[in-house]
């Protein structure tokens, strides 16, 4: 089974095709990072054009390395769900008319469940699990189970406030740091010390917050300007990413134990830092930690045509129905609404 998966929830183009939910046959990646490095950050008018732009190109470089025609293709999937509208709205769009044009069934696919199962391509799976997503615009925990042959997810705790990897671009922005800040924060943190006493927020059950870190750092650096002292960049980055890194570690370990699961799955933008992925090490021997591949933690194409997979393989999907009438949604609503896959 061959599907021609597109991502475009935020500023990145891409375009795979997957084989069976494991072969990525093409998995073609144009990034944004240089265009939005000016402004510190992704703008959405900005992001949607350059998609217009490159969706095209990159699916007839997707579909050239896969050596596949429209013709080999089974089924056609499109992140829909959570995302800039606009971009989404770019794949949206494209995929229909292709879907439309060729006779061939489209799958709507939800953008956090391609992160999920971006840790399916490359590793064998045991079920039950817990899964981290963290990245840019979303930090959210669930529990993965099969039940009677179908994969269900349930969330469990989401962020009351700023996604991990946002928090990193706003902490970076303070320090001067170009964007995106991620990067820059751990390269800087291996040179540094945890000096800043940072209390962890005191939030009950799943749920982050980030929101009162980032107010602490930036009421640090304010102060210490004024009174004339030099800022170490490399103490502030260190600080705050092991106080990041132990609140995300702190959270899937009492998950972890709760759940009874010797499976944990992290992904996302953020599960590509070393620091974290060096912390949940740590983790009770028995527990085994799924990271994917470098190239499956950004978003990606391979990872909605993975999803997709799995879609089809838990008979979640209704061939009968109009998916053109598939409208883009900004928010994730209906992900939290209806958990199941």
């Amino acid at each position: 089974m061959k599907i021609l998966a597109f991502e475009t929830s935020c500023d990145e183009t891409s375009v795979a095709v997957v084989e069976n939910g494991k072969n990525v046959l093409s998995n073609i990646i144009s990034s944004q990072i240089d265009i939005h490095k000016e402004y510190g950050g992704v703008v959405p008018e900005i992001a949607s054009r350059h998609h217009i732009e490159n969706i095209l190109p990159v699916f007839e470089e997707a579909m050239e390395k896969a050596e596949c025609r429209l013709k080999d293709i089974d089924y056609i999937a499109v992140t829909n769900t959570p995302g800039l509208i606009g971009s989404l709205l770019v794949g949206l769009m494209f995929a229909k008319s292709l879907s439309y044009a060729n006779e061939i069934p489209l799958i709507p696919i939800n953008h956090i469940e391609g992160h999920i199962f971006s840790n399916f391509i490359e590793n064998d799976v045991n079920l039950p699990a817990v899964s981290l997503i963290v990245s840019g615009g979303h930090t959210d925990l669930y529990y993965i189970n099969n039940e009677n042959g179908k994969i269900k997810i349930e969330l469990m705790g989401e962020t009351l406030d700023d996604a991990v990897g946002e928090v990193y671009d706003k902490i970076a922005r303070i320090l001067n740091l170009p964007y995106p800040g991620g990067p820059e924060i751990e390269r800087l943190s291996v040179g540094g010390e945890k000096i800043l006493k940072i209390k962890k927020p005191n939030i009950e059950g799943y749920n982050f917050s980030f929101s009162g870190i980032k107010t602490y750092i930036t009421n640090y650096i304010n102060n210490e300007s004024m009174k004339g002292n030099k800022i170490s960049k490399e103490n502030v980055a260190k600080s705050f990413q092991e106080i990041i890194v132990q609140i995300l570690y702190d959270k899937v370990l009492k998950a972890v134990n709760e759940k009874k699961v010797n499976t944990v799955l992290v992904a996302g933008g953020v599960s590509a830092n070393k620091r974290l992925r060096e912390k949940f090490k740590e983790l009770p021997e028995n527990i085994k930690i799924n990271f994917p591949k470098m190239e499956y933690c950004t978003d990606n194409g391979a990872m909605i045509g993975a999803a997709a997979y799995y879609k089809l393989k838990n008979k979640e999907y209704d061939i009968k129905e109009n998916k053109y009438n598939l409208d883009a949604k900004s928010t994730k609503e209906k992900h939290k609404d209806n958990p199941k896959m």
